[in-house]
């Protein structure tokens, strides 16, 4: 049975239309957002969440949107137990992370294992944009890499991120790192990585030229996140290839792109995209 399913007998057929019938689920918290014009129904809704999924023991409400350097959303408790703390299990590893004071997202799943298939055995790979550490340490846990360093700029990330890496016995491999990427590549990280993470599509085209500083001579391989608005008869994928394409040429960096996708839809006409470059030459 599904949310709108649940609530058929409690809500009008025009609140079940504006219901929304996704939310995210981190652990045992369940994240909701509720539209306008059912706030007066939020509890109600969040009974439901909770009947529906009887591991969930904590429902709160998204309040704003994701913003800020942090990449931190507003949210507000809304039933069952009174706390934003919780362990989320993904990929065979185990996470804990605070909601109210680090980015998490649960529909990266794919992504973070797709990647970790890619990583050799021995690589050295630099992820930008760690957050609480999920990307590093399911590479660490699935693949042979020599070495992770795992930076992020937020505190609170970082000391989730180092409690990550000892739940995960992955000490000997990821190093968490707090700072601002480019800083951290600039000061003590150049020319090390064979492969590059930037789960951040809010930075990461400003932050493509670390990536490839951080790339070793020969080239590598960049996992470049970004969004993109595509209006009617245009594709978003082209546009970030376009986008990053011009960039890279204009660099005199050699490069192709042989992986492409829409990660997700994250608002009208508006996607993440995902652009797999491979390095040939870096600056």
């Amino acid at each position: 049975m599904d949310l709108k399913e649940k609530l058929s007998g409690a809500l009008s057929p025009q609140e079940l239309k504006m219901l929304y019938r996704s939310f995210d689920l981190i652990g045992d918290i369940a994240i909701l957002k509720i539209p306008k014009g059912l706030e007066d129904k939020s509890e109600l809704i969040a009974q439901a969440v909770m009947q529906i999924n009887k591991h969930v023991k904590t429902v709160l409400r998204q309040t704003s949107p994701i913003s800020g350097e942090y990449r931190l959303r507003e949210l507000t408790w809304l039933c069952g137990e009174r706390r934003t703390e919780t362990i989320h299990k993904e990929h065979g590893c185990i996470f804990k992370v605070d909601l109210a004071k680090c980015y998490f997202s649960p529909r990266l799943l794919y992504e973070r294992i797709r990647i970790a298939r890619q990583v050799k055995h021995g690589e050295v790979i630099v992820n930008m944009f760690a957050g609480v550490g999920c990307f590093s340490i399911i590479i660490a846990r699935h693949s042979k890499p020599k070495k992770v360093y795992s930076i992020d700029i937020n505190p609170e990330a970082v000391k989730y991120m180092k409690t990550n890496i000892i739940l995960n016995k992955v000490e000997d491999i990821v190093e968490a790192i707090e700072g601002d990427s480019k800083d951290i590549i600039i000061s003590r990280l150049r020319g090390i990585a064979d492969r590059v993470l930037m789960p951040l599509p809010e930075k990461a085209y400003e932050y493509l030229d670390y990536a490839l500083m951080a790339l070793k001579p020969s080239g590598g391989i960049i996992h470049y996140y970004d969004f993109e608005h595509a209006g009617r008869g245009e594709d978003p994928i082209i546009k970030v290839i376009g986008k990053v394409s011009r960039k890279l040429s204009s660099m005199n960096v050699k490069f192709s792109i042989p992986f492409f996708r829409v990660v997700r839809t994250v608002g009208p006409r508006w996607y993440q995209i995902v652009l797999d470059i491979f390095i040939s030459a870096a600056n």
